[in-house]
């Protein structure tokens, strides 16, 4: 404040002033501390090693052995080596003398029964390739099975509901276009309509000419001249359904 006051080639700064110490505030520390580190103290010797600190060491005995991981069966109650062999089902009786006697077939008889038997019928194939790959005949599609269902030949039933839906879709449609046909007729103008219209046609025009040769002879400002314009034009329009309305007799006119 004093520098400001007064410049610094002043009479009152030759006075020695006294120089205050300035004094730092205490450093911060938190209070919460002496917790932190009292945690981080508590497990810093947790997982020191790997593994568990104390761990059993196996017995030299109790190495591992062949087979010992395979999987075994259990024992049965009644394994082979326990069980005797006793019979106990009782043989069958002595045939008497009026019985018949066993029939032995023997390899004669066989080859007899073959020789005279009836031999087996090839089963039909298809070969389609000139290297011999063959297939059964029933199921290569050569064979005219299909045609003898009861069914063969008839339309589905699928194919019978489309052609239905189909068929009442271009009636729908059909009914639509002649409704519409039948809204956008033209009306045919009968001939004493036809002679009332060009009646007004010509009382317009009549009342246009006589307000047209009323106008003044001296057209000198735009508002003369638009409105004659304008009257030009709606008498030329009228002259032209005039003459459209004499030159034919049959005249359509829409109803919209």
């Amino acid at each position: 404040m004093s520098d400001i006051i007064y410049p610094k080639e002043s009479v009152y700064n030759i006075i020695p002033r006294e120089e205050t110490p300035t004094s730092k505030p205490p450093r911060y520390v938190s209070k919460f501390r002496p917790t932190v580190l009292q945690e981080n103290n508590s497990k810093k010797d947790l997982r020191r090693t790997m593994g568990p600190s104390e761990v059993e060491v196996p017995s030299p005995g109790q190495y591992l052995k062949k087979h010992s991981k395979e999987p075994k069966l259990p024992e049965s109650e009644f394994s082979l080596k326990k069980t005797k062999c006793t019979c106990t089902a009782k043989k069958p009786q002595v045939p008497a003398r009026t019985d018949n006697p066993p029939i032995i077939r023997t390899k004669r008889d066989f080859l007899k029964t073959v020789e005279c038997g009836v031999p087996k019928k090839p089963q039909p194939v298809s070969v389609d390739s000139h290297k011999g790959h063959k297939q059964h005949l029933e199921t290569s599609g050569l064979v005219p099975k299909y045609i003898k269902k009861k069914d063969f030949g008839k339309i589905p039933e699928y194919l019978q509901q489309r052609s239905e839906e189909e068929r009442r879709a271009q009636e729908e449609y059909d009914d639509f276009v002649r409704e519409q046909r039948e809204q956008n007729a033209m009306k045919h103008l009968s001939d004493e309509e036809r002679q009332a219209v060009l009646k007004g046609l010509k009382s317009n025009w009549d009342k246009l000419h006589h307000e047209y040769q009323g106008l003044s002879l001296i057209i000198d400002t735009p508002s003369k001249k638009a409105h004659k314009q304008r009257l030009e034009e709606a008498m030329e329009e009228l002259k032209t359904d005039i003459d459209l309305l004499q030159r034919f007799k049959t005249i359509y006119i829409s109803q919209h």
